[in-house]
Order: C-alpha cells, then sequence, then structure tokens
C-alpha cells in the first residue's frame, strides 16, 4: 500500500521580503496584503510586500485607480455651465454697453461746447465767414468718439441746432441726441427709447 500523500495547500504562497519568510493562506492578492498586515507582519513589512506585488501584477493592483465620469455627471457640468453662460453673457454685455454709451454723451457735450463758441464768433450756428459748423467739420474721422460719430442732425440754423451721436459695431442701433435748448433723447435696441433724456443702463426709467 501506498504511503498517504500529503496534503498541500493549493491557495498557499510563501513570499521572502528583507529575509522573513512570509506564508499567505489567501486566494487573491488584495487580500493577501490586507490580512497578512493585520496577522502576521508588521506594517512597513506588509507595505514592501505590498509593493512586491504590485510590480509582479500591476495591471491588477492598478486598476481600481482608473476612473472616469458618469453620463449623470457631464450632463450636471454641462447644465450648470449653460445656467452659468445664461445669466453672465447678457449681464457682461450690458456693462460692456454701460461703458461705451459714454463716449457718446462725453462726445455730445464737447460738441455742444464748440457749436456755443461758434455761435459766439459767428452770431449763428451755421456755417458763416468760411467756417464750416463744428458738427459738420471734415473729414468725419475727426468726429468720431469710440464707436459713435458725431454729426447734425439736420443742417443748424441761425438759432437752433440738432447733434446726434450714432453708434456701430458693439453699439449699432443707439443713437443719442442733443438740441441747442439741451433737450436730450436716445433710442437703443437694447434698452428702449425715451425722448426726454439719455437712457444709459438697462431698465432705466424715462
Amino acid at each position: 500500500m501506498l504511503p498517504p500523500r500529503k496534503h498541500r495547500p493549493t491557495n498557499g504562497t510563501k513570499a521572502r521580503i528583507n529575509g522573513f519568510a512570509i506564508e499567505n493562506n489567501c486566494r487573491h492578492s488584495v487580500t493577501i496584503v490586507s490580512s497578512c498586515a493585520r496577522r502576521k507582519v508588521p506594517t512597513h513589512l506588509a507595505f514592501s510586500f505590498r509593493r512586491a506585488m504590485a510590480l509582479q501584477h500591476p495591471i491588477h493592483f492598478r486598476r481600481r485607480a482608473v476612473r472616469g465620469f458618469t453620463l449623470i455627471e457631464v450632463m450636471i457640468v454641462v447644465a450648470v455651465i449653460g445656467i452659468l453662460a445664461a445669466i453672465a453673457i447678457p449681464s457682461y454685455r450690458d456693462y460692456v454697453l454701460r461703458g461705451q454709451v459714454v463716449d457718446a454723451t462725453n462726445g455730445l457735450a464737447a460738441m455742444q461746447a464748440n457749436m456755443e463758441r461758434h455761435y459766439q464768433d459767428h452770431r449763428t450756428y451755421a456755417t458763416a465767414d468760411g467756417v464750416t459748423t463744428p458738427c459738420a467739420t471734415t473729414p468725419a474721422s475727426g468726429r468720431k468718439v469710440g464707436s459713435f460719430q458725431l454729426s447734425c442732425d439736420g443742417d443748424p440754423t441761425a438759432t437752433t441746432y440738432t447733434l446726434q451721436a450714432v453708434g456701430s459695431g458693439t453699439t449699432n442701433g443707439f443713437t443719442y441726441k442733443l438740441t441747442h435748448q439741451n433737450v436730450r433723447s436716445s433710442t437703443t435696441s437694447a434698452w428702449g427709447n425715451c425722448s426726454s433724456a439719455w437712457v444709459l443702463k438697462k431698465g432705466q426709467a424715462c
């Protein structure tokens, strides 16, 4: 009769770390390190064992570190960006326009002073004595302030005039006017119209 064969555990493994023999009876390599760290070896040896196993099975140990974004997370981010854009972009555009319309109002005030000076010298707002009325001087580029073009709204007379600043580019659709009686009016494509004041911001009452 043959002697009985000695039973060898199929899931037993041995590893040698820093001169110490460590026996592990765990089936999975991930469990090997955790159980050994708790039961058989000090922490620094368990850490060395983990590093050794990671070098032998790099894919198995690094698989858990790879993580992407779920569809729900991507949709939440897109929704937040859309909400912020819907609020921020119109507010930023109004902020930029408020800074640009100042060029129109300042230009009209300066042109009004030139018209009064012309009247004191020639007793008329119209072209006289070979001197062109200030709101019609050439070239027209000399009457451009920012994105607004200053000009006469009609021909000045001896006692009346109307100045206007017409926007272009980002201020297209914005027109501000000023008369010899200091009556102000405005036509804006974004903030509404007013026949008795300059509309300088969104929501301003006429």
